[in-house]
């Protein structure tokens, strides 16, 4: 009896120590990072972390773009400033607010998408020249530079 009772103690991890968690969504996140059979993790994975594909038109081609935010990186133009614009004002992402009324104008045919995680929830977004996400779609220029 001591036995199994022994082999039993420490087969659950404690909370807050590698125990994983489901999120809202479905999703799963661990507390801490792993170690990995090649050694231990070493750095923390990015907060933002944005893969961006931006047509202007809906002729034109695609510009690709990713920013990383804390550590700031990425293949845009002044990563810590676009991490800055992005984290001020309002959200690029999640659901618009209820009882708004969005405007007919549609500004062009230009499209982008948005794919990877901010601030730990994952993403993908699309966002069009006009409608309801035209505030979205000035602030992603902004961010972008």
């Amino acid at each position: 009896m001591c036995a199994l009772l022994a082999a039993a103690c420490g087969s659950t991890a404690a909370p807050g120590h590698g125990s994983s968690s489901t999120r809202p969504g479905g999703g799963h996140s661990t507390s801490e990072p792993s170690a990995s059979s090649s050694g231990p993790v070493t750095a923390a994975a990015a907060k933002i972390s944005l893969s961006v594909s931006i047509s202007a038109t809906a002729t034109s081609p695609a510009a690709h773009y990713t920013l990383r935010c804390d550590p700031a990186g990425g293949t845009v133009s002044d990563p810590a400033a676009a991490c800055a614009r992005l984290l001020a004002g309002a959200s690029l992402f999640g659901p618009l607010p209820a009882h708004v009324a969005c405007p007919a104008i549609m500004v062009n045919a230009g499209r982008a998408t948005l794919t990877g995680t901010f601030l730990g929830a994952p993403v993908h977004e699309t966002i069009v020249a006009g409608g309801c996400d035209i505030g979205r779609w000035a602030k992603l220029k902004q961010v972008l530079g």
